[in-house]
């Protein structure tokens, strides 16, 4: 049984507790590996080393910085098939789909930041009264990074390689659901050439390692994403240190179908949006509106399609989708269509969980799920369910369709499918989201802001918006003239 290991200040270590986690591979329903479970003086020593390593990181130049983590861009790419392995592994994804989007995404995150680091630059402002303002700034210090288990080494990446860039040391947690990822990029960073306590890496649970970051006097700031929940009790611990907060959390994403589409694009991309990643991520639409003058029609042509879509054991080239990340997930997804059921909606295809034949027999897999007939403010349609489950209601008006899709207390993403540009525009400006897609979905421009409004989030990540999140500005006026 491997036995997974913190890194901290340059070095693969045990948790000082010398306890473990079991980690679970969500296709057999079997343990594979063993997780630290490490608590706050694991984060304190982690916190000493990256503390001691700021000075030397952050007086660094743009150049090196640059170069190391590009270097450890290219070691992911040379060992991509490795670690999609690993990741179809620990999160019951199919392996095509971790080698075609969680991988490559990774190696993008740390290649393009890498040269962000060269390219950031700050504002100046020149005044009539012959006074010239110009801002710096500089990196924060050791910084928090807190990663989800739906999109493992994607979004681990995502938060620390713009940390990293500039100029801060990263004391990090991923997902104790789903660290095996993490894991073998310590030995990445070691080969890179990475220096001794620039990135820290400690594996354990939420209540443990994940507060002892958020609560470390010295840390800070946060950038986290996972449930809405945890991120409230961040928001409210970490706002009377007058921590820096990034916080990217839940969403009920409504994708909306007008009369006039590609049918057949829509078709094809609407099943991507709400079952991408077995629906577990958190930009899948939930809930899909269709206007009525093609409800029929496209209701029972999508039916086909996810009934005719493969669930099955992650390393089949053909299963769409594989299993849910947990037993414990799978339980709750399952509730909800239960509760769908109470609420008066009909289950058009899927609803139950589905058995494999051994050795995936006691594997976490579920039937794509399409439920009608259900209000718009039922708790179905309001709560995240983070599973391979959608509904779908008729619309007839723009109006009534905004009303519907602004009425959660989400705001993350949204698509809008039509061949109308001004409707587009208008749907686009009045949509409670921090992302629209217009007839297309998760295309993804990494120098775009990234994040939602209401309960969705706080901040913004992606491109420039990470870097200045990541740095402190601060103002420098001279006066050159009488």
């Amino acid at each position: 049984m491997e036995k997974l290991a913190n890194y901290i200040d340059g070095k693969l270590v045990p948790p000082t507790s010398g306890e473990y986690i079991d980690n679970y591979n969500p296709s057999k329903g079997e343990v594979f590996s063993l997780i630290p479970k490490s608590d706050s003086s694991d984060v304190d020593a982690a916190y000493a080393a990256a503390a001691e390593a700021f000075p030397g990181w952050s007086n660094s130049s743009n150049d090196e910085r640059s170069r190391i983590l590009f270097r450890i861009s290219a070691l992911l790419e040379e060992h991509l098939e490795e670690f999609a392995e690993a990741e179809s592994l620990d999160n019951g994804k199919p392996l095509w789909l971790a080698r075609q989007v969680d991988i490559p995404r990774a190696i993008s995150n740390f290649r393009f930041f890498s040269q962000a680091a060269t390219q950031f630059a700050s504002e100046s402002h020149a005044m009539q009264d012959k006074a010239i303002n110009y801002t710096l700034r500089d990196p924060i210090g050791v910084v928090g990074c807190i990663s989800p288990w739906n999109l493992p080494l994607y979004l681990f990446t995502w938060k620390i390689a713009p940390a990293l860039a500039t100029g801060n040391c990263v004391v990090a947690k991923p997902s104790e659901v789903t660290p095996y990822t993490a894991y073998k990029l310590s030995e990445i960073c070691q080969k890179a050439g990475l220096p001794a306590g620039v990135l820290n890496i400690v594996h354990g649970l939420g209540p443990e390692v994940g507060a002892a970051i958020v609560v470390h006097p010295k840390i800070k700031a946060v950038s986290f994403t996972g449930g809405t929940q945890t991120g409230e009790w961040i928001a409210r611990t970490a706002a009377p240190m007058f921590k820096k907060l990034s916080l990217e959390l839940g969403g009920k994403n409504p994708t909306i179908v007008f009369g006039d589409c590609d049918m057949k694009k829509t078709l094809k991309e609407v099943f991507r949006t709400a079952f991408a990643n077995q629906g577990q991520i958190c930009l899948c639409g939930s809930r899909l509106f269709v206007q009525k003058s093609i409800y029929t029609e496209f209701k029972n042509a999508f039916i086909e399609i996810v009934k005719n879509q493969k669930v099955g054991p992650p390393r089949d080239s053909d299963s769409k989708l594989g299993a849910v990340v947990s037993k414990g997930h799978m339980v709750k997804v399952l509730s909800y269509i239960d509760l769908a059921k109470e609420e008066g909606g009909t289950i058009l295809c899927g609803g139950e969980q589905l058995h494999m034949s051994a050795p995936y027999d006691k594997g976490y897999y579920i039937a794509p799920t399409v439920v009608e007939g259900l209000s718009h403010t039922c708790r179905t349609n309001q709560e995240e369910i983070f599973g391979p489950v959608i509904t779908i209601t008729p619309f007839e008006t723009e109006e009534e369709v905004l009303e519907m899709a602004n009425s959660t207390e989400y705001g993350l993403a949204a698509s809008v499918w039509t061949e109308n540009l001004s409707r587009a525009h208008r749907m686009a400006k009045k949509l409670e989201s921090g992302i629209v897609w217009i007839n297309c979905w998760l295309l993804r421009d990494l120098r775009t802001p990234f994040g939602g409004v209401k309960s969705s989030g706080v901040g913004r990540e992606g491109g420039f918006e990470a870097m200045k999140f990541f740095t402190e500005p601060k103002n420098v006026c001279i006066q050159y003239g009488d």
